[in-house]
């Protein structure tokens, strides 16, 4: 635990320089300001996002899929096991009080982007993005319950209302990523039965199959879907997207890509009423059906993290991370 004389202490902390180069240096324990707590960093899940800082660099600690423990002796949520909710919110504005606390109106900043994240020993946390973690749940598939649960399973309850499971006929999922894999089980969680799955990654395909996916031909236009959840963040699967749904069907932008992405106005775009959707994380509400999926598909979550590791080797492991050798790995911070 951390006394109230060490706060000021250092911890060993993952630096993003950019060039692909990340250095584990001690910096300054964070500082707790007023309603937040200090975490401990149990695990803390890759996220391919973070490819970006690892290009560019970060202006702050890296890492958004955390789970931790609270050190903040005297408060409430001291010892408790937490995963940490990544958008800062009010809780008071229009959004917040509606329930999407992902889309706070007064508020725009993101831990692990906009304030330090998670590659790290500790962090501090705003107490009401605390997200307690039940006892069955193991340390290292908690952090699935953020991304590769918490987004997927909004993505998939938010398009269900515009195609239904009843109406859909074939899925397709294009990126066998986390992501694309937990929309995998979440389309299948919500009723959707025939799913199919593209990804151009043998590895990743083969996991997709055996979660009762069929494979698909990356960029094939011989067949159409009503429904298309697009989990790869590439140009090229967002624009076969739009080809290939079927009218009055559903393109779900799941994925990322911080680049200009151009839409050719053709008539493939022009001729036919089709939804496009963006969704972002999930609403702060999921989080106890998020648990629940989480429990009912335990074995097949576990078989995405294939590794764990201490903050010294996660430079190497980022690394054949971004080379697609792993699924999900997660950072042990304490292991050594």
């Amino acid at each position: 635990m951390i006394a109230t004389d060490q706060i000021h202490a250092t911890m060993e902390a993952a630096v993003f320089h950019g060039n692909e180069r990340i250095t584990i240096e001690r910096v300054k324990i964070p500082d707790v300001n007023a309603g937040e707590v200090l975490v401990r960093v149990s695990r803390t899940a890759l996220c391919g996002s973070d490819f970006k800082l690892w290009h560019k660099g970060a202006e702050f600690t890296a890492g958004h899929e955390i789970f931790g423990v609270v050190e903040q002796p005297g408060h409430r949520m001291h010892g408790r096991r937490c995963a940490v909710y990544i958008p800062v919110h009010c809780g008071r504005c229009a959004a917040c009080r509606r329930g999407d606390t992902q889309m706070c109106l007064e508020i725009s900043s993101l831990i692990g982007w906009n304030r330090p994240g998670g590659y790290a020993e500790y962090l501090s946390v705003p107490e009401n993005c605390l997200l307690p973690v039940p006892d069955d749940i193991e340390d290292s598939l908690a952090p699935l319950l953020l991304d590769t649960i918490g987004t997927s399973a909004h993505a998939v309850r938010f398009v269900s209302r515009v195609v239904p499971p009843r109406e859909s006929g074939p899925v397709l999922v294009t990126g066998a990523g986390p992501v694309g894999l937990g929309v995998i089980l979440a389309l299948r969680d919500a009723g959707y039965r025939e799913i199919h799955v593209s990804d151009p990654n043998a590895e990743r395909l083969k996991i997709a199959q055996t979660l009762a996916a069929k494979s698909h031909p990356v960029g094939d236009t011989g067949k159409r879907f009503a429904l298309i959840m697009e989990c790869s963040g590439a140009h090229a699967a967002r624009n076969l997207g739009i080809e290939v749904v079927l009218p009055r069907g559903a393109l779900v932008l799941v994925g990322e890509n911080s680049a200009p992405w151009i839409i050719e106005e053709g008539k493939v775009l022009r001729r036919k009423d089709f939804f496009m959707i963006r969704t972002f994380y999930f609403p702060i509400g999921d989080l106890e059906p998020n648990i629940a999926l989480l429990r009912r598909y335990k074995e097949e979550y576990r078989v995405l993290v294939d590794g764990e590791f201490g903050l010294p080797e996660l430079p190497r492991n980022f690394a054949r991370f971004a080379e697609g050798k792993l699924i999900k790995p997660v950072l042990a911070p304490e292991r050594r």
